[in-house]
């Protein structure tokens, strides 16, 4: 037998051939120099503990310095991983939520290195030397763009009408359509949303059909304001009735009251002039009477994640005020990403070349479709026979919200496989990749729409490996 091998062979404890921690530590000079010497002992004790408890089992493990050493140090490197992985969006949804939404343009990711390397005057006003307002980075910019009096900024939509609400109807009653109580996502539902805010939630009309006249009926001295949601996220169909934006604005300022417009998806540009489907524009919702509208920044604006308030400005300062506005605002690493996203609005004309989101959004199909047939070669070559991989049309969803019920025309890899199990180890294996891949099983294939691929050398230079994770 070797003589490494741990199963003694003279009676003796083999744990008492482990070497000591300070053997290990005398032969991990450069381990200790990159990681210190507190973390390496840590490291180097839990190895042997480890080790120790092997051995009890008889175990059979190689208890050399330099073996335990190099196990140490591969441990070391992947814990200081991170773990946010770039991942390839295969999925055919652009804004994919669990992806992470919108993918930044350069400038935008310029602009938050340069804040996070240095000071900024993020509340410094350099004029007066006194304080300023962390708003003001941002704020011209949404005014000019939706054509509102003032704005504000927090870190999602929820937020933004969390603080609406709680604001503007904390201890009052709002009536909303029984059609309009969407859940958002992650379960945050808007009824839940306005019970938090500190209002109570007034239902009117059906699920499919409500009139102006059940919001007037419910209007009484308790009422703090009228609010319509956009239901982004789903559409009825069929035998329906909804009250407008404008209808709704007249019976809010007949009464008094203000009138909230909670967007959602944030959409700044019309989208048809793109050859997309339509989606409310923001702008809009104000010139229909919208004292209030609320919105997110990583959705359809293509920006970092945020939510932004825009409308009347003594409504604006009200909400600015209140004490939850610190608890939700943003840090200056994010108003400088969607400073940068909202100058691009300025120029229209480049909007689709500069603005990632609407790149995808707008890709030509035939050229997804060139480099589908391109592609399908080269990935079933580095595949096992068991599998088959075809171009082949498909559609794309928008996603996050934003039209549920429009799909894009697309075009992708279908691979097919000898068995359901073979297919799900093939999508396992595309997310073990060094830039996992993520596509989407459906109708007993593995589909990887490409629309969004817009780094085909990564995705060929690793693709080599598949037969390995599935062996």
């Amino acid at each position: 037998m070797d003589k490494h091998t741990l199963h003694a062979i003279d009676g003796t404890d083999v744990r008492r051939r482990l070497p000591s921690v300070d053997t290990v530590l005398q032969q991990s000079v450069s381990l200790v120099e990159q990681w210190g010497s507190s973390r390496v002992s840590g490291a180097v004790r839990a190895e042997l503990a480890c080790l120790r408890n092997d051995l009890a089992q008889n175990n059979d493990v190689d208890i050399r310095p330099q073996a335990i050493i190099q196990r140490i140090e591969i441990k070391l490197r992947a814990a200081d991983q991170s773990t946010l992985k770039q991942v390839i969006n295969l999925t055919g949804t652009v804004l994919h939520t669990n992806l992470g939404r919108a993918v930044l343009p350069q400038r935008a990711i310029d602009a938050m290195t340069k804040v996070a390397s240095m000071p900024t005057n993020l509340e410094y006003d350099l004029v007066s030397g006194g304080r300023g307002e962390r708003d003001e980075h941002v704020e011209s910019l949404i005014c000019e763009l939706v054509g509102t009096e003032a704005a504000t900024v927090v870190n999602n939509n929820a937020a933004a009408l969390l603080l609406v609400l709680n604001t503007l109807a904390e201890n009052g009653e709002i009536p909303v359509s029984r059609g309009e109580l969407v859940e958002i996502g992650g379960s945050f539902r808007v009824p839940d949303i306005m019970q938090r805010s500190g209002c109570t939630l007034v239902e009117v009309g059906t699920t499919n059909r409500t009139h102006l006249k059940d919001y007037a009926q419910a209007i009484n001295p308790r009422t703090a304001l009228l609010m319509k949601v956009h239901t982004s996220n789903y559409a009825i169909q069929g035998f329906t009735a909804a009250v407008g934006e404008p209808e709704l604005a007249a019976l809010a300022e007949e009464r008094g009251l203000p009138f909230v417009v909670d967007l959602g998806s944030g959409n700044l540009v019309d989208f048809t002039a793109y050859g997309l489907p339509h989606e409310p524009v923001t702008g809009t919702a104000i010139e229909n009477g919208a004292d209030v509208v609320t919105f997110s920044g990583d959705k359809l604006l293509g920006g970092p994640q945020s939510g932004i308030i825009a409308g009347r400005k003594d409504l604006i300062d009200k909400i600015r005020s209140n004490p939850l506005k610190r608890a939700l605002r943003l840090d200056k690493i994010t108003l400088a990403a969607l400073s940068e996203v909202l100058k691009l609005y300025r120029h229209p004309e480049k909007l689709a070349q500069e603005l990632p989101t609407l790149g995808f959004l707008t890709r030509d199909v035939a050229a997804i479709e060139q480099q589908a047939c391109m592609l399908a070669p080269a990935l079933e070559g580095n595949l096992p026979t068991d599998y088959h991989v075809v171009p082949e049309a498909c559609l794309s969803q928008i996603g996050s919200g934003a039209l549920p019920i429009q799909n894009i025309p697309s075009f992708g890899l279908a691979i097919t496989a000898t068995s359901d199990a073979k297919l799900r180890a093939l999508s396992a294996a595309f997310r073990l990749l060094p830039q996992p891949v993520v596509g989407r099983i459906s109708d007993k294939k593995l589909f990887l729409d490409l629309r969004c691929l817009d780094c085909e050398t990564r995705f060929l230079a690793q693709i080599g490996k598949l037969k390995e994770l599935l062996a």
